[in-house]
């Protein structure tokens, strides 16, 4: 038998009451499993009878062991009869200890899945989004095939901006060498300002085999705190030049580059590409809009506890990101001077607006009855399938599916068709006018 409190803070207060017949038949099967760890003179080590070791250890000294007993069964029946749904662990306390007429009573204090007050989300207003695709913006995507299939050629003249030059440097302060300040063979595009300011503007007009001091001045931001502002002088020899030379953008290069025979068809289907991104790009950014409304107009108190589980996913996500670099998340503290508790912090505003998206969506998803067909679930099965690659078949995949994993995919389903409904109930409005500057108040004429 239980009985609920609700608490601030997303907080419930569970009093649990478990038999003292209950708990006795716990208190017995606690005997037989642990009483063989007392030690009792005048019998075998875990021959006592119960009430020999109760009388020399105490009353309680198996109450542990039967609490552990009867508290998940008694817990997990509570949390079913209240129809909450725990997002913490919880904070147990003994109200009343059992005798042999008295039950046990115990309270756990819980952070629960919170309830979402709904504003409206149906009929939300979004602006109307134009998508097309100019000229320039199908000249650019030719040059960047073009770009693509470019060649380096060598120059037999001085280093010009935007050439790409093959150099060997040595750098010092002060007459020493600091660590990072030599190496050879090193590829630079004059004007990229990849390196430090000064430097590659010194390098235009240097000939093939040339050598030069080049002479420059750290930033005072300089990620090296012991180069910071420091003067510096670089060795530079120049062992190579080179400039990029492109394509004629002719019907020839459109084979090269496309399934399209001509240049004219490359530009068309470049657009009508580009178009179909513009396209997918409005409709994510309505999408965007209108979740966003949604979620401003519900109330919600959302436990610290999901927000810390949010930002445990987060911090999980760039380990693995960083990991993929091959730096660990020490290595990443370490380098942005900063610590875990900073970094938490960071993440603590965008963890909680996630909570509340999620938990918002899902409360729209339970006021709209929106469920999962089996036929729907298997879809999203197999378009995953698709999606990791492989010769896996999708019905060899989900027989292999626990309850939780078709859960996860049911889940999937739903929040997409609650997305799909709130953007089909929007309202699409025309984009607000920018507002005029207001015209300066002129000086009032005080003479007379």
């Amino acid at each position: 038998m239980a009985t609920m409190e609700k608490l601030e803070g997303s907080k419930v207060k569970l009093t649990i009451e478990v038999s003292a017949d209950q708990f006795e038949a716990a208190t017995q099967q606690a005997y037989h499993k642990a009483g063989k760890r007392f030690n009792v003179p005048g019998f075998r080590k875990g021959k006592a009878p119960r009430k020999v070791i109760e009388n020399m250890y105490g009353p309680l000294a198996f109450f542990d062991d039967a609490f552990d007993i009867v508290y998940p069964e008694a817990y997990q029946a509570a949390v079913k009869e209240q129809g909450i749904e725990p997002v913490d662990r919880p904070d147990v306390s003994i109200e009343t200890l059992p005798s042999e007429e008295t039950p046990l009573v115990f309270s756990l204090t819980v952070a629960v899945k919170p309830e979402v007050e709904l504003g409206q989300y149906k009929g939300i207003e979004v602006e109307a989004r134009a998508y097309n695709v100019t000229d320039e913006e199908v000249d650019a995507a030719i040059a960047q095939l073009q770009e693509g299939v470019a060649r380096m050629i060598d120059v037999d003249r001085p280093v010009e901006k935007g050439d790409t030059v093959n150099l060997d440097y040595s750098g010092s302060v002060d007459g020493v060498k600091f660590d990072g300040g030599t190496a050879q063979g090193q590829t630079l595009v004059i004007g990229s300002g990849m390196f430090i300011p000064g430097f590659e503007e010194q390098m235009i007009g240097m000939a093939n085999g040339e050598e030069k001091d080049i002479h420059v001045t750290f930033p005072e931001d300089y990620h090296a705190e012991n180069l910071a502002g420091k003067e510096a002088v670089f060795t530079v020899k120049v062992n190579g030049i080179q400039v990029k030379e492109l394509p004629e953008l002719d019907d020839e290069f459109a084979k090269d580059v496309s399934e399209y025979d001509t240049l004219a068809d490359l530009r068309e289907g470049k657009r009508k590409e580009l178009l179909e991104q513009a396209e997918n790009e409005a409709k994510l950014e309505k999408e965007n809009d209108v979740i966003r409304k949604v979620v401003e107009n519900a109330k919600v108190e959302i436990p610290d506890a999901m927000v810390e589980r949010q930002i445990d996913n987060f911090l999980g996500d760039m380990s693995y990101r960083l990991s993929m670099q091959g730096l660990s998340m020490d290595d990443y503290l370490k380098y942005t001077h900063t610590d875990m508790s900073v970094l938490r912090d960071q993440y603590r505003a965008d963890a909680a607006l996630r909570v509340k998206s999620q938990l918002t969506i899902e409360a729209v998803s339970k006021a709209e009855g929106m469920e999962a067909s089996p036929e729907e679930i298997n879809k999203k099965i197999e378009e995953y399938v698709a999606r990791i690659g492989g010769n896996m078949n999708p019905e060899d995949f989900a027989k292999n599916l626990t309850e939780d994993d078709k859960l996860y995919f049911a889940d999937q389903v739903v929040v997409e068709k609650t997305i799909a409904m709130l953007v089909d109930h929007a309202v699409e409005v025309e984009p607000k006018a920018p507002e005029a500057a207001e015209e300066p108040a002129e000086a009032e004429n005080n003479q007379e």
